[in-house]
């Protein structure tokens, strides 16, 4: 039902050209990117599909419009926008946040600074630039201590965009951790920690991100029983 008033609403809304055939929706024939891989559409749509009755009691109408719209039917940010009066940026930030409810739901309760890690991390190995966007504050930051500096990390990096781009296609060689008993990465060298990735999370977003490498820090750094779920694709 949701998925219908969505199409609905986007032929009253947004006249433009369409494939008639395409998955069942209105897609604009006029664009210049390249038709979605089938299998891909497919999982999308199923994916929603499944986690339908989860949308409904936990997110927020503009949400479960920019999920279904965007998700399963593959329209970019600037048209959702258009739907819901709002920019492609909160557009994009919509779905992020009910892709990041859905994910808690399907295991089974709330969205932990895990999560948020965990998918971050999958982001930055996968080159995944929109989702690592999504995930970050506005004025996110990256700095570092004095050994990691010397390790060869960055000493400090600000903005969404300046860190996103820094993650984007890297740390493939980092591993799940625990900081403190806090949910991070590092990298590790015949079982050691040599630089661990310190995490500040804020309201479902990251803040911050510190590189960790004083000796007395690294004690506290442990490897956790995690693997980097595959990269989502905005």
């Amino acid at each position: 039902m949701t998925t219908q008033l969505c199409i609905d609403r986007l032929r009253e809304r947004v006249p433009v050209a369409r494939e008639p055939d395409s998955l069942g929706a209105g897609v604009d024939s006029s664009s210049s990117s390249p038709p979605d891989d089938p299998l891909a559409s497919l999982e999308r749509r199923e994916a929603v599909g499944q986690a339908l009755h989860v949308v409904v009691d936990r997110l927020s109408p503009n949400e479960r419009v920019a999920l279904v719209l965007h998700e399963s039917f593959g329209f970019d940010f600037e048209t959702v926008g258009e739907i819901l009066n709002r920019s492609a940026a909160a557009a994009r930030k919509l779905a992020s946040r009910a892709r990041t409810k859905v994910a808690g739901a399907e295991e089974g309760g709330p969205v932990s600074d895990r999560h948020i890690v965990d998918a971050f991390m999958a982001a930055a190995r996968g080159s995944d630039l929109g989702r690592l966007l999504e995930l970050l504050a506005p004025d996110a930051s990256v700095s570092a201590d004095a050994e990691a500096i010397a390790s060869g990390t960055p000493r400090r990096i600000d903005g969404r965009e300046a860190v996103a781009g820094f993650f984007n296609g890297s740390a493939r060689a980092a591993l799940p951790a625990l900081f403190d008993g806090r949910p991070g990465a590092a990298w590790f060298h015949r079982g050691k920690p040599l630089v661990a990735f310190d995490f500040t999370i804020v309201e479902g977003v990251v803040e911050s991100v510190r590189f960790r490498a004083e000796p007395q820090t690294l004690e506290s750094v442990r490897r956790r029983d995690s693997a980097w779920p595959a990269p989502s694709i905005s």
